[in-house]
């Protein structure tokens, strides 16, 4: 099971990342109800940790419009399972 806290009215989740040849640290998340799969991460984060670039992804917004977004691959401990 995965546990959080709620802040003011967020469901928040602290992730952590594994990064080759650094301590592993967290990263606080704020979880969509409707999350399934990706987490979101700012490019300057990505950067940062030297994320490999896989692939642009098509992304559906909430006004129906299609972008790509940059997918990038990362290793993290989630339900204390590394994914």
């Amino acid at each position: 099971m995965i546990s959080g806290i709620v802040k003011g009215k967020y469901a928040t989740v602290n992730v952590i990342f594994c990064l080759p040849y650094q301590p592993d640290f967290s990263i606080e998340f704020v979880i969509d109800t409707g999350f399934t799969d990706y987490l979101c991460l700012p490019s300057q984060a990505v950067a940062l940790m030297d994320l490999p670039y896989l692939y642009d992804m098509p992304a559906n917004l909430a006004n129906n419009s299609w972008i790509d977004i940059p997918l990038h691959q990362a290793v993290i401990i989630w339900n204390s399972e590394e994914k």
